[in-house]
């Protein structure tokens, strides 16, 4: 019995059966991954929009492995290398005016995070999100997420919150008042389906918290990072939120998450804390990444702009390397010839197809990519 038999079976017995999975990937180069019969892809899952910089980027890499040399985990009891450098950079690129960041593992996290903090600075306890939205699975982070199979089980939550239409600010004008401690957005939805915003939906939404002392949540975990064409996705406007929180796109693969919060806004000592936040590996994957991200972000745009054309036949929702295809009920089967054809893909909210492919992807990777897709759809 080879490895990968030995592998599944002990997978099939021993994890809990949480995810259905028949594929499994050994190796990745830049957009390029391998299974572990050979075959290899052009991957446009990336990790979720995670594998930004590319799969094992040689910067990344190095980073990583000088910082497993000298050390690995203290905890926060000290201080910790390279954490003040990374805070100064995600402050810097993200423009809140006098922010601080805190870290986190995941973007989970990263919004129960926000959520604590909105909460205790506020003193309120409501939250109000958008339907089809997705914030995390965590305990905390679920109440902001709309989808009932995600929530149902769990009830009741710990925060309560209530949903409108994405895009609807006559909505969220009646539900939003002074016993609202926040409203969570995502800049373009993602687990939807890559659904964009209407022209001045963040806008309003600042206008909304500004008359009402609710603080405006950026959830910028997959929007985040160069992703969109620009650092974060709310950048596309001129406003400004109180809290983005992020993760995915942060450290190329390496769990990370963190918030940064406008001046004014954070946890006194002891309302928040972790272990593992911000570790020497997490901070040194995240600078390596972000340095990655600063010398191909002013090419994603153009990048997403080859797609659309190569996808004019598909009606396409993209922004930067966010690029959504309404299917409906055809997108498994679709995203499994696609997977034949050597192109990796998946499927949201059932109906939509989803690419969100590293930002180093190459014009021909891309010309391949839809080729395949136009062919195959």
């Amino acid at each position: 019995m080879g490895f990968s038999e030995i592998n599944n079976e002990l997978t099939e017995k021993y994890m809990m059966r949480v995810f259905g999975r028949d594929l499994m990937l050994v190796k990745g180069r830049g957009s390029r991954v391998w299974d572990d019969k050979g075959n290899e892809y052009i991957d446009c899952v990336a990790g979720i929009a995670v594998c930004s910089t590319g799969h094992c980027h040689p910067k990344v890499v190095d980073a990583i492995c000088s910082q497993a040399k000298e050390l690995i985990h203290v905890s926060n009891l000290f201080r910790i290398p390279r954490q003040g450098e990374l805070s100064k950079k995600l402050v810097e690129i993200s423009g809140i005016k006098g922010g601080r960041a805190f870290f986190s593992n995941s973007g989970s996290e990263s919004n129960d995070a926000a959520i604590k903090l909105a909460m205790a600075r506020t003193g309120r306890d409501r939250l109000v999100a958008f339907r089809e939205g997705f914030h995390g699975r965590t305990i905390g982070s679920l109440a902001a997420t709309y989808k009932p199979a995600y929530r149902d089980p769990f009830k009741p939550l710990l925060s309560t919150c209530e949903f409108v239409d994405y895009g609807d600010l006559d909505a969220l004008e009646k539900v939003v008042d002074e016993n609202v401690a926040a409203v969570f957005v995502e800049p373009v939805q993602g687990e939807a389906g890559i659904i964009l915003p209407p022209e001045g939906f963040l806008e309003g939404i600042r206008e909304i918290c500004d008359n009402t002392g609710a603080l405006m949540i950026c959830d910028e975990v997959q929007t985040g990072f160069g992703r969109t064409g620009k650092w974060f996705g709310f950048h596309h406007t001129k406003i400004s939120p109180d809290i983005i929180s992020m993760a995915k796109g942060i450290a190329s693969g390496f769990p990370m998450g963190a918030i940064v919060a406008r001046e004014g806004l954070e946890f006194s000592p002891g309302e928040h804390g972790g272990t593992y936040i911000g570790s020497p590996l997490a901070c040194a994957a995240s600078l390596a990444t972000i340095g990655v991200i600063e010398d191909v972000l002013p090419d994603v745009a153009r990048k997403g702009e080859r797609f659309r054309q190569g996808l004019s036949d598909q009606n396409a929702r993209i922004l930067g390397l966010m690029i959504g295809i309404q299917v409906d009920d055809s997108c498994p089967g679709i995203q499994k010839k696609l997977r034949e054809e050597g192109i990796l893909v998946n499927c949201t909210s059932n109906t939509n197809i989803r690419l969100v492919p590293p930002l180093v992807i190459t014009d021909d990777e891309i010309d391949t990519v839809t080729d395949v897709l136009n062919r195959v759809i």
